[in-house]
């Protein structure tokens, strides 16, 4: 996982990945993160505050791993990965006690372009 340095919430998301993905997660602080965007073909308005790559799809941002466990079993044709933009209160890693959860929607972006993987909150 490719993060802003020193960006605290992209830990918290890390530790349910590692927790309810069962998968090591290694954290680099990147301040030329844009280049591997690029690269991995992420919409620069869908960036977030980190960008991790799993068997070959990206997740940025604070992608719930219940919609990354979905996406990477399906493997629906023309989609790159999956991205939330921003940093939407309620979205892992993004909880505060006492806040009440913003809604956001997870989009799937790719070579056939983006569409709504998933809403969340609302």
């Amino acid at each position: 996982m490719h993060r802003d340095p020193g960006c605290g919430c992209c830990e918290k998301w890390a530790a349910q990945v590692r927790q309810q993905f069962n998968r090591k997660v290694r954290i680099i602080d990147d301040a030329h993160r844009t280049a591997l965007q690029r690269q991995a073909g992420v919409p620069a308005n869908l960036s977030s505050c980190h960008t991790a790559m799993i068997d070959g799809m990206a997740f940025e941002g604070h992608v719930p791993i219940a919609d990354m466990k979905r996406v990477l079993a399906q493997r629906p044709k023309g989609v790159r990965g999956l991205a939330v933009a921003g940093m939407p209160l309620g979205s892992p890693g993004m909880e505060v006690a006492g806040m009440k959860a913003q809604p956001y929607d997870v989009i799937a972006f790719g070579q056939g372009g983006r569409r709504i993987f998933a809403r969340h909150g609302g």
